[in-house]
């Protein structure tokens, strides 16, 4: 595998540039994204080897005291652990099917693209000033996020596992920061990473409604390397006026930092003669679907963001295609230029 993709990094890489340029020489970022993940799945399916195996409910694997104690004694590897534990006691659980009706995935598709009808404003990019500076990336930050790849991650419509990311990083390195720092410099995301397929998964046993489906967003693992290397930029420009009181999304900060801080304060003034405290809990039904990237590029605006980068945030939160696939069955594409993915 790592032999076939160091091709792209030397030989192939201005090969495929070269494909995907227009008459006047520009790069078409779409045709030049889409061949070297084609390439990528190519090499994949040249050195991947299939293998059929049956296995039967009694069938126990040959364990004896030493193996066993060699596999719990000091591992701090607790996904071994608990593997280990269930190939021994033939643990399988098995969770809730979806319907197998054939309009299902049609019904949950505008189900879950059901606040695009409600957006109606227009998302229009600004032109940038003549001293706005693009982000560049470097290599060697992409290979690094390329190396913290989970190799577990289920992949994405693009079917690049994450181990291959992981593994190749030295490989794939060059070729995806020169697509990432295009992408940058035209504000313009390759459709294919902006490409989700929702696979749902029952909420409970029985299934009553749309609701009672919890979506699982399958979405490029590139796209999320490239989206890590953005935010971790985007944070560095953010002012140091930013709530202290705020927990979300913020470096070593998590939810049980918040419900210590929010019972500290509570409890400290409770201590004073004669006070009480009132609490009011809200809870945003579908956030994240809601998200009218408009109003939110004006509000990374005001926070200081340079017009490039906004740019580039609108580019990716439009025209995002969605689907849904349960089993062999996939719905139609929806174009979502609502809500984040």
């Amino acid at each position: 595998m790592s032999k076939a993709l160091r091709l792209i990094g030397r030989r192939s890489k201005p090969l495929l540039k070269q494909e995907a340029a227009t008459d006047g020489g520009t790069v078409n970022l779409e045709e030049y994204t889409a061949s070297v993940t084609g390439y990528i799945s190519k090499c994949i399916d040249d050195v991947t080897v299939s293998k059929t195996i049956t296995t039967r409910p009694n069938q126990k694997p040959w364990m004896t005291p030493e193996r066993i104690h060699g596999h719990f004694k000091d591992t701090g590897d607790t996904r071994r652990m608990w593997e280990g534990i269930q190939a021994i006691t033939n643990y399988r659980k098995t969770p809730p099917s979806c319907d197998s009706d054939a309009i299902l995935p049609d019904a949950l598709n505008d189900f879950y693209a059901r606040f695009e009808a409600q957006n109606n404003v227009a998302a229009e990019k600004s032109i940038p000033p003549q001293n706005d500076q693009v982000l560049c990336l470097t290599a060697a930050d992409v290979r690094h996020t390329l190396r913290g790849v989970n190799p577990w991650k289920a992949a994405g419509p693009d079917n690049i596992p994450g181990r291959v990311l992981r593994e190749c990083a030295d490989q794939l390195a060059d070729v995806l920061t020169d697509i990432f720092n295009i992408s940058l410099s035209c504000a313009m995301v390759p459709t294919c990473f902006k490409t989700t397929t929702i696979v749902p998964v029952p909420k409970k046993p029985t299934v009553s409604c749309l609701n009672d489906y919890h979506p699982i967003t399958l979405t490029s693992i590139i796209m999320k390397c490239f989206k890590r290397l953005v935010m971790r930029h985007t944070k560095t420009q953010l002012p140091s006026s930013l709530d202290p009181l705020q927990f979300a999304y913020r470096f070593n900060r998590s939810t049980d930092d918040a419900i210590s801080t929010t019972l500290h304060l509570a409890l400290t003034h409770l201590d004073k003669k004669g006070t009480y405290v009132r609490m009011l809990f809200i809870d945003f039904s579908s956030v994240f679907n809601t998200i009218v990237p408009q109003h939110l590029i004006g509000k990374l605006s005001l926070l200081g963001l340079n017009t490039s980068l906004c740019n580039w945030i609108l580019d990716f939160l439009t025209g995002r295609p969605q689907s849904v696939q349960i089993g062999s069955s996939t719905s139609n594409t929806t174009t979502l230029s609502t809500g984040a993915p």
